[in-house]
């Protein structure tokens, strides 16, 4: 569960120098405006409005697909929602294709030699994640409904080589399993190919679109690849080495006898921990490893002439991208890219180009394209940044701090981004903000985030972002830390965290927050909850309150996947743990002012796991501050409502962090 790059990234919120306000913990001051319902929130004065804006109007573009005449399809924000555009040159004109009030994603192109030129996208409605799927013609420039338009999910849209068939996941058949779909687009026929329960996604055609290579996920530890007959539906798994690993991806090779996967299966005996890029075709003893074996592949892809392979692993959470010649997996050399993360991995329909995402620290996202043959790279899209003087952004530095165990005598260390202000440190030290992924099985990574550069160079607020136990990137071990009964040990992680703060002589201990949406709503409570003494505030976005209840009533494709991370609230003693660990259980120990913002239409954690915290703490006596959007899900992708809760970010920070 993660949220988008501008919710999470005003989550932080920036705070200004505004004279406190005035509050009664017990009254409730409720107002309805439009779509956004708010208690104890005060107005947001104009002049506040103002100065935010250039931070609220940077904006990032992201790579979708090529098109067959070389122009680039990109995902980008240029009014309220981010929409596809289509760019023909490097820094060309950005021509919008897509024109909806809700947000458009998931495209996938048709591939070179289709019988028409277009892709697939996806778009809910007001965040509710239920995904239909669209078809739009570049030709004629219509869009066509594809899945059946009422309360479903649609996904993982993937093409055949000639462009004939599309297949997807879809819980069209039961509301609550991902069955994979087949559509033939010149007849309009679609029918279920894989129907055997759980969550099944479509990953690679074969060459002659003759097989289609799936597989079953069932939690971040755990999943199980197969190929599918298209003319028969048999369905044939692969053998998984061990028993149970976790799998990243599936691509048939480019003559369709051997297979590229990305697992963390024991390879020749050997237990792997993290999950590498491997190749097997029939006649190997064994999976051939293409990638290092320390850090984890987040992304390959394959060239449509296939005659090249490209990667990105993970390493610390900075990305390195690496492109092999086929067959003989030779490596490519590349020129030089930017320390960040490289995403859209996107080949021309040549192969003789590389389209990828690239944002750092300091840079919103943009498209960018490699000469894979001259060894060169160009920028397509220059994103803007409010006008802001980019020199003066920040890049944060790894720090790693003991926590309460220790590995082979060891103490165990957390990883996390430390964002220190350019400005000399006042006497007391900084004002520190924890800012906590969401997931739990997520990641937090150095990208570019307008918000945490604001609280830098403005205000001198110190940001820090930790990788607790349980968070992706540092292998497999690492990842079950925090599994079902484990759940408090990334809580106390949090708490070693202020232990580290304290020590810091630049640091001011006694002006710290935290904040965090999803899972890293629960991490905010969680942790006001333990140390309330020690934390002036807290901001939860979207968060679970009580597990039993979120369990409960999360929506039924979620819940199996969700109990394979947290624990069965079915289970008596796994009930117990619930009850003990849940904040909405220890709202009397919440100490610290709240402000609590959520989606109304939230199909992941429910409205009502905000609403019962909320109740619950004001119950306690202490201040809360309540956001609601009956337009949004699972964070806010609109705009207006983005910019509204940044705004009223900068209220809550200022009054409960920054006032001494």
């Amino acid at each position: 569960m993660r949220l988008s790059p501008s919710t999470a990234g005003l989550a932080l919120g920036l705070a200004l120098a505004l004279p406190a306000l005035a509050q009664s913990p017990s009254a409730v001051e409720r107002r309805e405006e439009g779509n956004r319902i708010t208690e104890n929130i005060p107005a947001i004065p104009a002049d506040l409005v103002e100065r935010l804006s250039r931070y609220q109007n940077t904006r990032g573009a992201g790579v979708a697909g090529w098109t067959s005449e070389g122009c680039l399809l990109v995902g980008t924000r240029f009014a309220e929602t981010s929409q596809v555009h289509r760019v023909c040159e490097p820094l060309g004109m950005r021509e919008q294709l897509t024109f909806y009030p809700e947000p458009v994603g998931g495209v996938s192109v048709a591939p070179p030699g289709a019988a028409r030129e277009g892709f697939v996208f996806g778009k809910d409605r007001g965040g509710d994640e239920f995904s239909q799927l669209y078809w739009f013609d570049l030709q004629d420039r219509e869009a066509t409904l594809l899945t059946d338009g009422g309360r479903s999910q649609n996904s993982g849209t993937v093409f055949s080589r000639d462009g004939r068939l599309m297949a997807w996941s879809s819980t069209a058949r039961t509301g609550r399993d991902h069955d994979v779909w087949v559509r033939d687009l010149a007849s309009g026929q679609s029918r279920v190919l894989v129907q055997q329960g759980g969550a099944w996604s479509a990953q690679d055609f074969s060459p002659d679109g003759s097989r289609l290579l799936v597989m079953k996920y069932v939690s971040a530890n755990e999943a199980y690849p197969g190929e599918a007959d298209l003319a028969s539906g048999t369905l044939r798994l692969f053998p998984v080495e061990g028993g149970k690993a976790a799998f990243g991806g599936l691509r048939y090779a480019p003559d369709g006898k051997g297979v590229y996967f990305v697992s963390d299966e024991p390879l020749g005996g050997t237990e792997s921990e993290f999950r590498t890029l491997r190749f097997h075709a029939p006649g190997m003893d064994a999976p051939r490893q293409l990638s290092t074996p320390d850090w984890d592949v987040d992304a390959f892809d394959l060239s449509t002439d296939g005659r090249h392979l490209a990667y990105v692993t993970n390493e610390d959470g900075i990305h390195r991208l690496t492109v092999l010649a086929l067959p003989a997996h030779a490596p490519v050399a590349l020129p030089e890219l930017p320390v960040g993360l490289v995403g859209g991995l996107e080949f021309s329909p040549d192969g003789r180009r590389l389209a990828v995402t690239l944002n750092t620290a300091t840079s919103p996202s943009d498209a960018y394209v490699i000469d894979l043959e001259g060894g060169r790279i160009e920028r397509w899209t220059k994103s803007e940044v409010g006008g802001l003087d980019t020199s003066r952004f920040v890049a944060p530095t790894l720090v790693r701090y003991p926590t309460f165990d220790s590995v082979d005598g060891q103490p165990r260390t957390i990883p996390a981004f430390y964002y220190r202000p350019s400005k000399p440190a006042p006497a007391s030290g900084y004002p520190v903000v924890i800012s906590i992924h969401g997931g739990p099985e997520s990641q937090a990574r150095p990208g570019f985030n307008a918000g945490t550069q604001f609280l830098l160079d403005e205000l001198g607020v110190a940001v820090l972002v930790p990788n607790v136990r349980g968070s992706s990137g540092y292998g497999k071990t690492w990842l079950t830390l925090d599994n079902a009964e484990k759940r408090e040990d990334s809580v106390r992680d949090i708490g070693a965290l202020l232990d580290w703060i304290a020590q810091q002589p630049e640091l001011d201990a006694s002006r710290v927050g935290v904040t965090g949406g999803s899972y890293g709503g629960y991490m905010v409570l969680a942790s006001l909850m333990h140390y309330s003494d020690r934390i002036r505030a807290g901001i939860d976005i979207v968060g679970i309150s009580d597990f039993t209840t979120f369990l409960t009533n999360t929506e039924d494709y979620r819940r199996d996947l969700r109990r394979a991370e947290y624990g069965d609230e079915r289970d008596p003693e796994m009930r117990a743990v619930f009850d003990r660990i849940s904040p909405l259980k220890n709202a009397h120990r919440i100490d610290a002012p709240l402000f609590v913002a959520q989606g109304r239409n939230d199909p992941r954690v429910p409205y009502t796991e905000a609403e019962q915290i909320v109740a619950a703490v004001r119950a306690n006596g202490r201040p809360v501050w309540f956001l609601m959007f009956n337009d949004e899900g699972h964070g806010f992708r609109k705009k207006a409502n983005s910019d509204y809760f940044g705004a009223a970010s900068v209220l809550f920070w200022q009054r409960h962090l920054l006032d001494e």
